[in-house]
């Protein structure tokens, strides 16, 4: 990670991470912070695949064609959220999130609930940003 303004910080004295996050993301004084609404796995013709593993690649592909919008990278991301309606392949989403973070990962929150704005929708990606 080369960014001056997020630090991901191991912490001491609280649970192993669970999966690929950390626990304290530490943004330096002066920075920009950028908040981004939910980015589902529509492809860019706004058509969402059956499959959840395809939404999973586009919600990717569309989270790096926002921060690529306004000059960010995945290291200024400081926090993810992910709601999904279904099971998540774990196996298949650490390859490509793992592939677009790398380490250390940002801080992250998941959960598993009933339904996202549209029935099509399997899976919804929230990420927080500084520079």
């Amino acid at each position: 990670m080369n960014n001056n303004v997020v630090s991901r910080l191991d912490s001491s004295g609280v649970s192993r991470a669970v999966g690929n996050y950390t626990h304290i993301t530490k943004i330096e004084p002066n920075a920009t912070l950028y908040t981004f609404s939910g980015q589902v796995g529509a492809d860019l013709d706004g058509n969402f695949p059956e499959d959840f593993n395809q939404q999973v690649n586009n919600t990717f592909v569309n989270i790096s064609n926002l921060l690529k919008s306004i000059d960010l990278t995945p290291d200024n991301v400081i926090k993810v959220n992910i709601w999904s309606t279904e099971k998540i392949d774990w196996d298949y989403f650490d390859k490509v999130y793992d592939g677009f973070f790398g380490k250390p990962f940002p801080s992250m929150t998941v959960a598993y609930i009933d339904a996202l704005g549209l029935e099509e929708i399997k899976l919804e990606i929230e990420i927080w940003a500084a520079k």
